[in-house]
């Protein structure tokens, strides 16, 4: 067996693009959408714009099943992870195995918007206001509806290419 000091799967430098590149070192939020379905993934392209109605944005798949549920269901959850998240991100992001599927391993509970992870105190409602292909992605914008506030904890943050601790 060979061990690698490197990615050996990796592109090679000159054929990767400067704009994921240069994403890669922006740190992001992790977080966990969900919708009626039930439906999730882990979403690390996410900003929530202030204002009188408050809206979050996000860059999804459109092929995934949560934007299949969100577009049925015209509502989502919107939840900050935290730094003990990590597989449950994984997990979410199609990175790592859910048996019986994602919402198996974990206690949830029903919102009007979508399940929640028990212990998650923060996190948001949203109603769907729109979407438009962004990129390789989608940009879906949902007007904020309710919100819970808990205690500060560790954020999950992405940050080239691996979860970082803020410290």
């Amino acid at each position: 067996m060979t061990i690698h000091a490197s990615d050996p799967f990796a592109s090679p430098e000159e054929d990767r693009s400067p704009v994921r590149r240069l994403r890669g070192r922006l740190a992001s939020p992790v977080t966990l959408w969900t919708a009626p379905g039930p439906a999730g993934l882990t979403v690390s392209s996410a900003l929530v714009a202030d204002g009188d109605p408050g809206l979050v944005l996000g860059l999804i798949d459109d092929e995934s099943e949560l934007w299949s549920a969100v577009e049925e269901a015209g509502r989502f959850t919107v939840a900050p992870l935290r730094d003990s998240d990590r597989q449950l991100a994984d997990r979410f992001a199609g990175l790592m195995p859910a048996p019986g599927g994602l919402f198996r391993a974990d206690p949830w509970r029903e919102t009007d918007y979508g399940p929640v992870l028990d212990g998650l105190d923060t996190w948001a409602g949203c109603r769907l206001t729109g979407s438009r292909p962004y990129g390789w992605g989608l940009l879906v914008e949902g007007t904020v509806e309710y919100v819970e506030i808990g205690p500060d904890l560790d954020p999950l943050t992405h940050f080239r290419g691996r979860y970082r601790q803020l410290r």
